[in-house]
């Protein structure tokens, strides 16, 4: 059994996972705390990824990876001819695709707590930067801890998306789910068993750490 499908997927998921609170957070914080009335128009589209399949997601995103679509002038720029059937693709496929259970688990953290913080921390004469950073990302902690689990399990675990824009290149985009379906397609069961226990038993203890942790951090935010 070859190792680089779990090493390409570990790579894929924390990067993914970086990116999605990177970008995320500032999203889940607009989307918490804005009056626009649009917002919640912005928040569907983030929450697409639930209710779509993922081969229209993969396709759409294939549309603008290839040579024809945005993806293929961006791939331009180094002398590349697309985007598609490439770690990069993979990168942004899996950041749209597992945007919502980052994005979700944080807003709904910063929409918990209310204003009463916030306005205290005001009254202090506390910047909004400092009130953001003391304040309210450490009492959306739980948010940030469900999000981050929560957006790398999902993207250990991601099928038709990367399928669809990655295909099957080893030691490219070869991810760990597309190497256990190339296993039962072969008829190598033995391998794909190996692969899909591993898995199990992986989302197994992602859950059950997740769940011992939001415990332990609700008992020592009383």
């Amino acid at each position: 059994m070859s190792w680089q499908p779990i090493i390409l997927t570990l790579e894929l998921a924390a990067l993914t996972t970086v990116i999605l609170l990177i970008v995320g957070t500032p999203l889940a914080w607009w989307l918490a705390r804005s009056g626009a009335w649009w917002k919640e128009a912005v928040a569907t589209v983030v929450a697409l990824p639930l209710v779509l399949p993922p081969t229209v997601l993969g396709f759409y995103l294939l549309m603008l990876l290839g040579p024809n679509g945005p993806g293929g002038w961006l791939a331009s720029l180094w002398g590349a001819r697309s985007m598609a059937f490439t770690f990069e693709g993979l990168v942004i496929g899996s950041v749209l695709y597992s945007m919502p259970f980052v994005v979700q688990p944080i807003r709904n953290a910063f929409e918990a707590f209310g204003d009463r913080p916030l306005e205290a921390a005001a009254t202090l004469r506390a910047s909004p930067l400092d009130t953001f950073f003391t304040v309210a990302v450490p009492l959306a902690r739980r948010g940030f801890l469900t999000g981050a689990v929560l957006g790398f399990a999902h993207t250990m675990g991601e099928f038709g998306v990367v399928l669809m824009i990655g295909g099957n290149i080893p030691g490219q985009t070869k991810v760990l789910s597309v190497a256990i379906y190339d296993y039962v397609e072969t008829l190598q069961w033995g391998e794909a068993h190996l692969l899909a226990g591993g898995m199990l038993v992986f989302s197994f203890t992602v859950i059950l750490t997740m769940m011992m942790l939001e415990k332990r951090i609700g008992r020592g935010g009383r």
